[in-house]
């Protein structure tokens, strides 16, 4: 047996998850060139189309919808995801007015001049596209679009996995949707490919390919994204992981009542989302006076409060607890520079909302928090791509390093590229 017959005797055989995988991000990588060379005229009109799609084939994508919804109640999933999972008329609606909206958004220059060296030469910056991009994210139907049109307006292709339980709504939006809308403008169909495989083993393979598909998003349930952060470190490829949330409400002495239960109320609106309030704070002094405020809201919107002594890690994120949303952690703190440190050592980092009427109090808490975003009686639900910005986006990224950081648009999924050119 020759030595290289014996080194592929001796290979691992590739998993049929991972043959699924790999086979769609070489349809990408194929695909890639072709959205580059269509430029930005030609994806914004796709994208226009594809909202009219979505407008004209309603009745059949909430069919599609419809099953999943329909068998993920039959396997018991909770209620909390059954609403991230579940389409209607006027989700769609909002899933095509954002595709417009991302349309309609200029550009901003893709070369900028940096500075003239001393020799004459000019230094100039780009931006150029990854090529191909994953993503990976939860059983939620409309992330498929925000995801694939995010990468498109980036000139990139995209291999997308979602959640078991919404492929066959993903399934439809990318056959009636993307798909159609990409080649009628002449930019390849094939840049969005949906891996087909259920399970976790699709995800793990598309970590894992690094030549193919050098960067991942990464958003769900936090220990698994926190398991795929690990692969694909392990592997190579960059992934912009959005693995644990949890909103904070602090309850300054100064808070008034009617802030209270409008902040409480408007940050319960979802309780399957991430940037809901999870974990609330009150200043020690006013707890007895502000307490019953909140409760009251927390009652009116059906949920339980869990109060000290905690069972469970006090930023424990009751969205990811299957069954158990309808909570929220309640705790006392020494003010608002202690609120702040709290919130930023026990949760994510995902965002805080100081609710106060004296302005040295909240900005002693917007100076002191470390996190993603920190609103001064606004609700942490704000904190969304097309909400905060105007965009849909790819995840919301809360690494404590340099980088995109918040919700990823398109603007943060190019590279930098430096271009010298002769003297003028």
């Amino acid at each position: 047996m020759s030595t290289s017959t014996a080194a592929q005797a001796a290979a691992p055989t590739e998993t049929p998850e991972a043959t699924a995988v790999r086979e769609a991000a070489q349809r990408a990588a194929a695909a890639a060139p072709g959205v580059r060379a269509a430029g930005g005229a030609a994806v914004d009109a796709a994208l226009r189309t594809a909202a009219e799609l979505i407008r004209e084939r309603t009745s059949d994508l909430l069919a599609a919808n419809a099953a999943d919804v329909e068998a993920a109640e039959r396997n018991g999933m909770a209620a909390g995801l059954l609403d991230r999972l579940r389409l209607g008329p006027e989700r769609l609606a909002d899933i095509a007015t954002q595709l417009e909206v991302l349309a309609g958004t200029p550009e901003p220059p893709l070369e900028r001049e940096v500075r003239t060296l001393p020799t004459g030469e000019r230094v100039f910056e780009r931006r150029v596209p990854v090529g191909v991009i994953g993503a990976v994210f939860e059983a939620r139907p409309n992330v498929t679009v925000d995801v694939a049109s995010q990468v498109l307006k980036a000139r990139s292709a995209a291999v997308l996995r979602t959640g078991s339980a919404a492929l066959g709504s993903a399934r439809a939006l990318v056959d009636l949707v993307l798909a159609p809308a990409l080649e009628r403008h002449g930019v390849p169909a094939a840049a969005v490919q949906l891996v087909p495989t259920p399970g976790h083993a699709g995800a793990e393979a598309l970590v894992g390919l690094p030549d193919l598909v050098p960067l991942v998003v990464v958003r769900g349930s936090g220990e698994v994204t926190r398991k795929l952060s690990t692969l694909g470190a392990s592997a190579g490829t960059r992934v912009l992981a959005h693995a644990d949330g949890g909103g904070v409400l602090y309850l300054d002495a100064s808070a008034d009542d009617a802030d209270v239960t409008r902040l409480v109320t408007e940050s319960t609106d979802r309780l399957g989302v991430c940037n809901r309030l999870n974990l609330l704070l009150i200043d020690r002094p006013a707890y007895d006076r502000l307490w019953p405020v909140a409760e009251d809201a927390l009652r009116a919107r059906g949920i339980t409060p869990s109060l000290p002594p905690h069972a469970h890690a006090l930023g424990h994120e009751w969205a990811l607890d299957s069954g158990a949303e309808a909570h929220v952690t309640v705790a006392s703190v020494d003010g608002p520079v202690d609120a702040a440190v709290t919130a930023a050592r026990e949760t994510s980092g995902l965002a805080a909302t100081v609710c106060a009427t004296d302005r040295a109090a909240a900005e002693a808490f917007i100076d002191a928090y470390t996190g993603t975003g920190v609103f001064w009686n606004a609700t942490t639900r704000l904190l969304d791509g097309y909400k905060l910005l105007g965009l849909p986006e790819t995840g919301i990224n809360v690494d404590h390093t340099p980088g995109p950081r918040g919700p990823v648009t398109y603007l943060d999924l190019s590279l930098r590229q430096f271009v010298v050119l002769p003297p003028a």
